[in-house]
Formats: C-alpha cells, structure tokens, sequence
C-alpha cells in the first residue's frame, strides 16, 4: 500500500495492543518495569557498587535469590541521587546493608531514608555485623516485612 504508514496498516486491536506495550503492559498484560534515562554516569556507578560489594552484602544477596525468588530483589538501584543495596519493585521495599561508617553518617541516612520512602518504598536496615553471623535471622526479618506488606 503505497503512502500508507505500518501503524495505519494494523487494525484497531493491533493498535490497541501496540499502545497498551507503550505503557508499561506486557505480552498478555503482564506488567513490565518501565525505566527512565538515567543520568550520565548512573549505570556505570552502579554496576561499580554491584561489583564493589561487601562480604555482608554478597552474603544477603545470595540469601535473597535464594529465599525469596518472587520478590525479584535487584541490587545498587538508583532511586533519585540514591544507590538503594537491594530492592524489590514488586514488595515496594528497600533493603540497606550498612557498615561502621554508617555510625558517623546516622543524620544523612536518615534523609536518604526519608527521600527513598516519599517514592513509596518501606526501608529497613541491617548491620553487616548481623548479616554476617547471623544470615538466616536477617531471612527471617525480611520475610516479615515481605509478609506485613502483603496486608
């Protein structure tokens, strides 16, 4: 068909379909996270930290994939000018593993925290001194917030 476009040539169903995917849905409408341009820098930051984790935080992350698959935890998300250490999209919480300098900077964790919150996220911290010894309490915790957020 000459002079006509491909969108004019789908029918009203295909054109339909073609918008809903522009949304944000999925085939058969399974919803699909739609990410925005990330600033300059953004992505190789993170993949830095992914690849710069603590032992504390290698250890919850294996936790995680392994006890909570549904949850599709990520890992180092951007969220603003914040690096979350791991968050669920789905569950809507942010998991942050902290170390001892988390002692000196208690006042600016606790604005990152506000910020991270205002985008409708839950927060809950561990210490790397609980992650490590101590794995299965760290699952257990978090598997009650999974919970408490479900209701």
């Amino acid at each position: 068909m000459p002079g006509v476009s491909v969108i004019q040539s789908l029918s009203l169903r295909e054109r339909e379909g073609a918008a809903q995917r522009r949304k944000g849905e999925g085939y058969k409408g399974a919803i699909m996270r739609t990410y925005h341009r990330q600033p300059s820098g953004t992505v190789s930051r993170a993949r830095q930290l992914r690849r710069d984790a603590t032992d504390a935080e290698r250890a919850l992350w294996l936790a995680l994939r392994e006890n909570f698959p549904a949850a599709r935890f990520r890992r180092q998300v951007p969220i603003g000018p914040y690096y979350a250490d791991f968050l669920s999209f789905r569950a809507k919480l942010v998991i942050e593993v902290d170390g001892g300098q988390h002692d000196l900077q208690s006042e600016y964790d606790a604005v990152r925290t506000r910020f991270i919150e205002a985008q409708g996220y839950r927060v809950i911290r561990f210490w790397n001194s609980d992650v490590l010894p101590d794995p299965e309490g760290v699952v257990n915790e978090i598997s009650l917030c999974l919970e408490a957020g479900k209701e």
